[in-house]
């Protein structure tokens, strides 16, 4: 029976290329010249340093668009709240990993509404869809596109 399942999560070596990226950028913009600013990575978590709150907006959104150019969804992306240390404004960024049980339940009872001939079920961090045609599976991944699930959705494992 074919089947796929719907996932969230972020490639660490393509983060790692963005935040890479994203420090070049900031290195070689004019209106950085001189001033102290830095993206550190540990894990999911990217720290953004700059001495003023509108550079480290401004390093967000850089880093937004390296991660766009990596094929990593910003949406991705929780920010935290900016902390001013002495003359440092800090901002952490992390990047959302799997599904939470929460939003697993929502995309199955979204399955379930459309009334499509496919099941869905809940394993871990990651719902798998099946069915048996395959036009019905790929009827469920056009309606899950269209919907927002506070996460982006990745379509993988697709089995025939």
């Amino acid at each position: 029976m074919p089947s796929f399942d719907v996932i969230s999560e972020v490639d660490l070596h393509q983060l790692t290329n963005a935040v890479d990226q994203a420090s070049r950028i900031v290195g070689n913009r004019f209106d950085f010249k001189g001033v102290d600013a830095s993206f550190e990575r540990d894990g999911r978590t990217v720290v953004m340093a700059a001495e003023a709150e509108f550079q480290v907006t401004q390093m967000e959104d850089m880093l937004r668009s390296a991660l766009i150019k990596c094929d990593i969804d910003p949406g991705a992306m929780d920010c935290g709240d900016m902390q001013t240390t002495g003359k440092v404004v800090r901002q952490t960024v992390i990047l959302r990993h799997g599904l939470d049980s929460a939003q697993c339940r929502s995309i199955v009872k979204q399955i379930k509404d459309a009334k499509l001939k496919v099941q869905a079920q809940v394993q871990d961090e990651q719902v798998r869809v099946t069915g048996k045609k395959r036009d019905d599976l790929q009827q469920v991944m056009a309606l899950l596109r269209k919907e927002d699930f506070g996460a982006p959705l990745q379509f993988t494992n697709f089995r025939d």
